[in-house]
């Protein structure tokens, strides 16, 4: 029997090609859709994990409390116990100290006077050790537009637009002007080892990036940092697993009052992250309830006029003596080949439309030039297994809940009837 319907699906082009195309475009706008905005959604996450809060971050509470600021005055001390303590506590874990500052950058000309200065946004990382992966972590080797990444203490790196507005080119001296941990003026000279460029408006703009150490002896912190951030061995951010690491740790210290004591947060809880992520689950999901919607009453009105069309059909087959749930049966499996089918063809497009956009990805850097969070300038789809199976929901469900609705009309006819309408 189902080789039957199947041999009648094809060949009846009538009666397929319709619901087949709108089913195929569902399930492509479907697999775009859930692949961009995943994608995006990601890439949100990963670049502020990366390049702010880490998956989880420590700082002072006082700090917490001010973080908009970045106040250092009221930053980590002992950080290198502390650490220590988190590496036994969480031995999966990986811990990178950060120092964030506002600066000015000064260039002097050859009598040692200011030819150009601009303000900086500043950040400390550690770039030179051995076991670190910050340099990795940030994406900077193919970051760096001109000149070389520093390679050893008293260079820095200027994003390349910042340093083209300061007319600076790799090799000539910088002068970082800052504040101290303790209030009093800092002032160091660096070489300018090369300019980068990362994509992040926020960073791009003027970001002045120096060797931890450095920083620590500049700002007067020796063995103390503004935040430790913490990474999961796999790089993947684990909403659950952050937040209850972030509890049992506060709880630790809840008995602390001490304002200077550690304070845990998750990614979720910087930056109001926590609504961005869920209006975009939100959005995820809406969408897809509006395409099921969408392509159900479109399906239901092609079930209709297609039962219109195939009515001299079905009264035949209902005058042989047929059982009408037997037909009814035999046209819900013709709409699940019909929605296999479209399901098959759009998500083919739909996965390479998501390929070439994760590929290229489609650039936003000209809407983001007053964005002050941390975002990409080029945002890209991800493909991921779900991608596959997305289509599953507007594809089959729908063709055949769209023919389940349309076909209820064979309960309605009237045996007695069906000579009279095959007469007409």
């Amino acid at each position: 029997m189902i080789k039957f319907l199947l041999k009648g699906v094809l060949r009846d082009s009538h009666r397929s090609r319709f619901p087949l195309i709108t089913v195929a475009l569902g399930v492509f706008l479907t697999v775009l859709g859930h692949s961009w905005l995943t994608g995006v959604m990601g890439d949100m996450i990963d670049f502020n994990a990366k390049y702010a809060t880490g998956h989880v971050k420590i700082m002072s509470r006082a700090y917490a409390e001010n973080i908009d600021q970045r106040p250092n005055d009221l930053a980590l001390m002992g950080v290198t116990s502390l650490i220590d303590s988190l590496k036994r506590v969480y031995p999966d874990m990986q811990w990178v100290q950060r120092i964030q500052f506002g600066g000015l950058v000064d260039i002097p000309d050859k009598n040692g006077e200011t030819r150009s200065q601009g303000p900086a946004f500043g950040l400390a990382v550690d770039l030179l050790s051995k076991s670190s992966d910050e340099i990795d972590r940030l994406n900077m080797r193919k970051a760096v537009v001109r000149g070389h990444l520093p390679e050893k203490p008293g260079e820095i790196l200027l994003s390349d637009t910042f340093a083209q507005k300061l007319e600076v080119e790799p090799g000539s001296q910088v002068t970082i002007l800052s504040s101290t941990m303790y209030g009093s003026m800092a002032m160091q000279n660096f070489i300018l080892a090369g300019t980068v460029q990362f994509g992040i408006t926020a960073m791009d703009r003027g970001a002045a990036i120096i060797d931890l150490k450095d920083a620590q002896t500049m700002l007067d912190m020796r063995d103390t940092a503004g935040e430790i951030l913490g990474y999961f061995d796999d790089g993947i951010y684990d909403g659950v697993r952050a937040d209850s690491m972030a509890r049992a740790f506060n709880a630790a210290y809840r008995a602390n009052a001490d304002e200077f004591a550690p304070v845990m947060r998750s990614l979720e809880q910087q930056n109001e992250l926590a609504s961005m992520i869920q209006y975009m689950e939100t959005v995820k999901s809406v969408a897809l309830f509006v395409f099921l919607l969408a392509m159900s009453l479109v399906l239901w009105n092609a079930g209709l006029l297609g039962g219109l069309r195939r009515y001299g059909e079905i009264g035949v087959r209902l005058a042989m003596g047929e059982a009408k749930g037997r037909i009814y049966r035999s046209m819900i499996v013709e709409s699940f080949f019909i929605g296999l089918g479209g399901w098959i063809l759009g998500t083919a497009i739909g996965l390479a439309a998501a390929y070439i956009l994760q590929e290229k990805g489609i650039s936003v850097g000209d809407n983001m030039k007053s964005a002050s969070m941390m975002l990409p300038s080029v945002f890209r789809a991800h493909i991921t297994p779900a991608a596959w199976i997305v289509g599953l929901i507007p594809g089959l469900l729908s063709t055949v809940l769209g023919t389940s609705l349309s076909g209820v009309g064979i309960y309605k006819r009237q045996t007695a009837h069906l000579f009279k309408e095959l007469e007409a």
